[in-house]
């Protein structure tokens, strides 16, 4: 007996062993069919070893031949067996490829077995024997190829195809490594050991090959493998019973916890049974329905508990639960034994029987009475606000309005709910066109002021409104709150107007301090305009008339003319209540205009008067009369904080570039102001002298604020006090224009 009689058989045996193996396990677990296809293809490899062992030893052509005809039988059930493996094992895969490369492997089979052809050979001549390892002689066919062996070439190429394709379908189903690990291993060993066998098999067929037709030990390689996917598969579906053990154990602990949880939170479970028409309740849940004890409430008695007000509610809920949606979400008020209402939420979902119609409503129960009550407040809080208050879902639409906004905007509340926001405050939505809150909720509220909103009727309402984002569940709302203010308008025009015609008196007042110095400023141009005129009529009276000095009298004439003009002209500007007009002006000239309309006048005070104006400044944005109405008063102040002196009055003017403006600054060296005095003094019918009024400086001051300027007072280090006055420039404006007035 050579080792080819003990490998063969041996080989058989394996193969037989794993298969019997295979099929006491499927006769456990019938929910694994794949075991059964493994079964199959092990009892045909193990056909596949008695044969290739008889075929080694085969005595003449015709006893060979007959050996190979009956031997494809067993190569075509382990073809049916493999594609059905893969199917059911993988559930992936085009079927219609495996099951017709069996099909063409059964159909060039049988017509074999009953005519006595053979799928390799059309005829065999004789036997070769060849030696293999050991010296043992086996027999080897030589003979004329039969063309269906092209035919099985194809088959083979079908199942290569088909296990390709199913290894594909695997890799794009399931991202899983485990899972396309396995496929290529199992499909790919199959594909490896087909290709070799179905190769191998030609070689011989058509004498390229002197060997003997050996398919039985890569086939069995194919099978251990198979067997190795198969015992990590039962072996995971062991541990997913254990897991699925433990698990249902976990979950009656889970469940036994949950219900402790739920009671001591104040949840209460409930199931309620349809066909009964029963309810069975924890204890929580009793507590919360009035009812003592754990146990059951009918439907009658549960309704009956139940506020009028809401029984249709609860009823409605639960028939659409049980016949259409199959989940129960209600909300109502419940009796208490004490008298008492108590708002209850209630949520639970159908249990169908296996017929499909609902047995069991299961559910719990909790008490929201006090998230009721704040609800309340808040809508009374709401509703009864003084302020209009819209809430903005991401659409844009108006979700809530309270009372308040029905007045301003002329809707009714039911005709708010839903309206877009930009039929109410155009001006508002147009920076969100995204339609979402573009800030997060805890952002300080965003204030646009000086809105127009729409009315019903048509007409333009001034508005100032605040938004605020917030968060509602999932979703952002903007809470507007809009104030009406067109009273306020009105107020402060009134205001405006009040404290114009206090700065026109306040400027009337200081002119007529001033008159005695307008006045000699006046006479001065006067009198040489009067002298001039009678010079030139001497000159005209010569016998010769001296006409240069006529034309230079006439030219003096006009020169002093235009100088009393201009005295005329600032005069009349200042009396004049003209509307404020902004523009751009160098500050270097007001304060030059300043010191002409005074010079006469600190003449006669004796002060002298150093200017240091910075060159080149920048402009500023302001009206050029209040601004001079300003360093007027400032002046005149300084001057008579300079009247006690006998001697050195002197003021000083300087002007300079500030790191957010223009800076001007008026000193004096008179009797100074109070530490406590340097804030007061801007006050209302507050003043250091005796006969002031105490509003020049407060005049001054609103002038000053209306230019979005400053003015302030310091002491200075020796004597005396200075006068601080800081404009923005006409580029931080933006060149827009105030209408405020002093």
């Amino acid at each position: 007996m050579t080792w080819v009689d003990i490998i063969w058989p041996a080989l058989g045996g394996v193969s037989l062993a794993l298969g019997l193996l295979h099929l006491l396990i499927w006769l456990r677990q019938r929910n694994q069919p794949a075991l059964l296809m493994f079964t199959l293809a092990a009892g045909a490899v193990s056909m596949l070893a008695i044969f290739e062992l008889l075929l080694m030893r085969a005595q003449t052509p015709q006893q060979y031949a007959a050996l190979l005809r009956w031997g494809h039988l067993p190569v075509a059930i382990l073809a049916i067996a493999l594609v059905g493996f893969v199917l059911l094992h993988f559930r992936a895969g085009r079927a219609w490829i495996g099951w017709t490369a069996c099909a063409l492997r059964v159909a060039i089979t049988l017509p074999g077995l009953l005519s006595g052809g053979s799928l390799r050979f059309r005829q065999i001549t004789e036997l070769q024997p060849i030696e293999l390892w050991g010296g043992v002689m086996v027999a080897t066919p030589i003979g004329t190829a039969s063309p269906w062996v092209l035919f099985a070439q194809i088959a083979d190429l079908l199942l290569v195809l088909f296990l390709v394709d199913t290894i594909m379908a695997v890799w794009r189903r399931t991202r899983d490594r485990d899972e396309r690990r396995r496929v290529l291993l199992v499909c790919g060993s199959m594909i490896a050991f087909v290709v070799l066998t179905s190769g191998w098999s030609m070689l011989v067929a058509f004498g390229w090959l002197q060997a003997p037709l050996g398919l039985n030990l890569p086939f069995l390689a194919v099978l251990l493998v198979m067997s190795y996917e198969l015992g990590g598969s039962v072996i995971r579906a062991a541990m997913l019973e254990k897991q699925l053990r433990e698990t249902e154990s976990s979950l009656r602990g889970s469940e036994q916890r949950f219900r402790f949880t739920a009671d001591a939170v104040g949840i209460g479970l409930w199931n309620w049974h349809v066909d009964e028409r029963k309810a069975w309740l924890t204890e929580a849940g009793s507590a919360l329905l009035g009812v003592e004890g754990e146990g059951r409430i009918d439907a009658d008695s549960f309704l009956a508990r139940v506020s009028p007000l809401d029984r249709e509610i609860v009823a409605r809920a639960r028939d659409e639960a049980l016949q259409r949606t199959g989940n129960f979400q209600c909300e109502f008020r419940m009796s208490q034994p004490d008298g008492s209402l108590r708002w209850l939420a209630a949520t639970g979902r159908v249990e169908p029987t296996p017929a499909g119609s609902p047995s069991l409503l299961r559910g719990v129960v909790l008490d929201i009475t006090r998230q009721r009550q704040a609800e309340e407040r808040f809508r009374l809080v709401v509703e009864y606000s003084p302020t209009a208050i819209l809430m903005i879902d991401g659409n844009g639409a108006i979700a809530l309005a309270n009372t308040q906004a029905e007045r301003v905007f002329g809707y009714s509340n039911a005709e708010l709910l839903d309206l877009d926001i930009d039929t109410l405050v155009p001006s508002l939505a147009r920076p969100q066109r995204s339609r979402e809150p573009i800030r997060t909720p805890g952002d300080k509220p965003v204030i646009a002021r000086d809105l127009s909103g729409c009315h019903k009727d048509g007409g333009r309402v001034p508005i100032e409104v605040a938004l605020n984002p917030i968060r509602i569940a999932d979703d952002l709302y903007s809470l507007a709150s809009i104030i009406d203010i067109s009273e306020r308008l009105r107020y402060e025009k009134e205001l405006a107007l009040q404290r114009s015609e206090l700065a026109h008196l306040s400027r009337i007042t200081l002119l007529g301090e001033m008159s005695g110095s307008l006045a000699h400023e006046l006479n001065q141009p006067l009198t040489a305009v009067l002298s001039n005129a009678q010079a030139a009529l001497r000159f005209l009276d010569r016998e010769t008339p001296d006409l240069v000095e006529v034309r230079e009298s006439l030219v003096q004439i006009v020169e002093n003319d235009k100088r009393a003009g201009e005295v005329i002209r600032r005069l009349r500007a200042m009396l004049r209540k003209d509307p404020v007009d902004h523009q751009a002006l160098q500050i270097n000239d007001v304060v030059q205009d300043v010191i002409r309309m005074v010079s006469n006048d600190l003449l006669n005070r004796s002060v002298s008067v150093s200017l240091d104006l910075a060159p080149g400044l920048p402009a500023v944005n302001g009206d050029p009369v209040q601004l001079q109405q300003v360093l007027l008063n400032v002046v005149i102040n300084a001057c008579d904080a300079m009247g006690d002196l006998h001697g050195g009055r002197a003021l000083a003017i300087c002007t300079g570039r500030a790191p957010d403006g223009i800076r001007i600054d008026v000193s004096d060296v008179g009797r100074g102001i109070p530490e406590e005095d340097l804030e007061r003094i801007f006050e209302a019918f507050v003043s250091t002298k005796r006969e002031g009024m105490g509003l020049g400086l407060t005049v001054c001051r609103t002038i000053i604020q209306a230019h979005r300027g400053t003015l302030w007072a310091t002491r200075n280090t020796s004597a005396g006090a200075t006068f601080h006055v800081l404009l923005p420039l006409a580029e931080v404006l933006g060149g827009e224009s105030e209408s405020a007035s002093a």
